[in-house]
């Protein structure tokens, strides 16, 4: 059989996923059409491709039936109101391949809203990954805010800081957060917050129509720490006080409840709220990040997840 190229592979993705919609899940050729984003003709050839290529069968013969099979489980068992699985790769359960496609995806629907929307954006390896697959766009009418700062308390930056990348592929106007992630103590973090620029920073992300963020491990990779926002032995606190992940930088237990802890009282990040029809996306996967993830599902400050097939049969084989 020759080699498919990537197009045709994504086709087949496509058809694949439609094939699954319409024969298994019950849709209607116009929900297709809507949960695709795609025109109803669009998705009648989907649909009849995946027949004519021998994807439906008995059941969906193709590899992302499983991934939205483990999609509708996560969604069911956490309350999330969506959840996107991708393939893996099995024999390296910390990869992380495929996820930056997806979220770029997810961005981009909503990118393409010719309502003006505002986009609230963490920072992180895979949300710059992310953004570095969204092709160049005119996206004028929206904005995009940072949720929190990218400077340590030495003054340096990290390179992850995802707004202006972003800025420079859609051609939308940014609001960055010149502050640091966590300042030196509660007081100096309320006379940050005080500053004109930063309340209506931090007033804008409040009102975000969606938003996305990474997902933080505590343990010996825990970004906070590599990345120079805490020190070892404020690492150490963390993990003695039951810490296993953050999410811009809030810091919670396995449970998903914030920690009463000196980082969670100087984190200058906007808090992560649900309110009505908002969206707020999570994107990890990898072993190392299995627990962190746990948390974050079970927290209430997502309502949606991006991960990989590995992840999510881990997420649902902890009870």
């Amino acid at each position: 059989m020759a080699k498919l190229s990537n197009t045709e592979i994504r086709k087949l993705d496509d058809a694949a996923r439609a094939g699954w919609l319409y024969y298994v899940a019950g849709k209607t050729q116009d929900d297709i059409a809507k949960k695709l984003n795609v025109s109803r003709q669009s998705a009648q050839r989907m649909v009849a491709l995946s027949v004519s290529q021998g994807l439906i069968k008995v059941r969906l013969e193709h590899p992302i039936a499983k991934c939205m099979d483990l999609a509708e489980k996560i969604k069911n068992r956490f309350g999330l109101e969506s959840c996107e699985v991708v393939p893996s790769d099995g024999s390296d359960p910390n990869s992380t391949v495929g996820l930056a496609q997806a979220g770029a995806a997810e961005i981009q629907r909503h990118l393409k809203s010719e309502t003006p929307k505002i986009l609230a954006m963490g920072t992180g390896r895979v949300l710059r990954a992310c953004v570095d697959e969204l092709p160049t766009l005119d996206c004028s009418q929206h904005k995009v805010v940072a949720m929190l700062g990218n400077m340590a308390l030495d003054g340096s930056a990290s390179p992850y800081d995802v707004v202006v990348r972003m800025a420079e592929h859609i051609n939308a106007k940014h609001y960055p957060m010149p502050l640091p992630v966590l300042p030196r103590s509660i007081e100096e973090k309320q006379q940050l917050h005080a500053q004109h620029n930063i309340t209506s920073n931090l007033r804008l992300a409040t009102k975000a129509d969606v938003t996305f963020v990474g997902v933080g491990s505590l343990g010996e990779k825990s970004p906070l720490h590599i990345d120079g926002f805490i020190d070892e032995q404020e690492l150490k606190e963390l993990q003695n006080l039951g810490a296993v992940g953050e999410m811009i930088s809030w810091v919670y237990d396995k449970r998903g409840q914030l920690i009463d802890c000196t980082v969670n009282q100087r984190v200058a990040s906007t808090p992560l709220k649900i309110e009505g029809n908002k969206q707020i996306y999570a994107i990890a996967a990898g072993e190392d990040k299995v627990l962190a993830i746990l948390g974050a599902v079970r927290s209430h400050m997502i309502s949606g997840l991006i991960t990989n097939e590995y992840t999510a049969e881990r997420l649902l084989s902890i009870e």
